[in-house]
């Protein structure tokens, strides 16, 4: 058969449903398949995928898509492209509807955010009539698909996502370790606790920050510093009503001096190596990309005990913490801070957990043979 697929993200945001595509693309094509992108123009996901050495075909708006179809079946046909992968549920419509057109076209969809509401209506029933295979990112999603989606058990699969373990390798000498500390704001000495991800409220942060000063409350024996990662602006994913709140509660509670906004950073696995403790409180976290991204930098990760972090962190390999118990972050943090040899521990076991079962190889190999049928 043509080796040779079509990722459709008609998205404007950027988070891990949108970065997915460009992400597997160099293991695709190690992997001996051709990508192509459908995107919107002028979008991040458009970017990235010419970052990532795929000149996407665009349109203006997912509406501008349905009414370029034809210009999309002859970029299919001329192409030989006979499978197609969306990655949002709006996207679906156009996916069934090239599949519909054009019998023989193989339909895939990832569910990245893990459905929380039934979608078996008509309209539904057509769309995820045409998909050949169902991809649910971890246990707890596929639980949610059996529930909501009018699909048969056999065509939804739990497919884990996967990184590459070596771009999470050390890299850092010891004197660039250290000024990338001071750079974060880590005072010598301290323990650096960080947390990656979009500012959102359902990423956890506001109970990070409760549990933060907490732990400065009953603990002020303890050195630490907290570094909060990720973008501030609404162009870079971020609620920025919310990023203003956080900050209102920092200053309020006097950890000013104890917390750092990073902002955007594209260096996330350097930050890693210089980071002790990497926390996760997201409260519904439909896999947890970012608990195996710092699982694969040795570090030892505090997440949720909610959604499918727990499939990833057991009591051999990080902490969990109730999402909503400032509490318990506050213990599990104390914890980790006054014990280095059980950080350095459970890091080791967290790294060889990912070369074990979460590598983004597997995960096209596993992709690609369902792409083959």
């Amino acid at each position: 058969m043509s080796h040779k697929v079509m990722h459709i993200c008609l998205s404007r945001g950027w988070g891990g449903l949108e970065m997915y595509p460009s992400r597997i693309i160099p293991e695709l094509k190690r992997q001996g398949w051709e990508p192509h992108g459908l995107a919107l123009a002028d979008s991040r996901v458009a970017a990235s995928l010419e970052e990532a050495g795929v000149s996407p075909l665009v349109v203006s708006t997912p509406s501008r898509a349905l009414l370029a179809v034809a210009r999309i079946l002859a970029y299919l046909k001329s192409h030989d492209i006979r499978v197609l992968h969306c990655h949002k549920s709006g996207d679906l419509r156009l996916g069934a509807l090239l599949a519909t057109l054009r019998p023989g076209l193989r339909l895939f969809y990832t569910d990245h955010m893990g459905v929380t509401r039934p979608k078996k209506d008509p309209y539904h029933r057509w769309a995820y009539g045409r998909v050949t295979r169902l991809f649910a990112i971890s246990d707890a999603t596929r639980q949610r698909n059996l529930a909501a989606f009018p699909l048969p058990a056999a065509r939804i699969r739990r497919l884990y996502l996967g990184i590459d373990p070596a771009a999470y390798a050390p890299r850092l000498s010891r004197e660039a370790c250290e000024a990338l500390r001071r750079e974060l704001g880590t005072p010598e000495g301290a323990v650096a606790i960080g947390l990656p991800g979009r500012f959102t409220p359902g990423k956890g942060q506001a109970v990070w920050i409760e549990a933060l000063s907490r732990l400065a409350e009953s603990r002020p024996d303890l050195c630490w510093h907290g570094v909060l990662i990720g973008g501030l602006t609404a162009g870079e994913g971020s609620n920025e009503a919310y990023v203003a709140a956080l900050r209102e509660r920092v200053a309020a509670l006097g950890l000013e001096s104890r917390l750092t906004f990073t902002g955007f950073r594209r260096d996330l696995p350097r930050l890693f190596e210089a980071l002790d403790v990497v926390c996760v409180p997201s409260r519904n976290e439909a896999f947890g990309l970012t608990v195996i991204e710092a699982m694969a930098a040795g570090k030892a990760v505090v997440g949720a005990d909610s959604g499918a972090i727990p499939e990833l962190i057991d009591a051999g390999t990080g902490r969990l913490a109730a999402p909503e118990a400032p509490a318990a972050w506050a213990e599990a943090m104390a914890e980790l801070i006054v014990d280095a040899d059980l950080r350095r521990r459970l890091g080791e076991s967290a790294r060889r957990r990912i070369r074990r079962d979460f590598t983004l190889a597997a995960h096209v190999t596993a992709l690609t043979e369902e792409y083959g049928g």
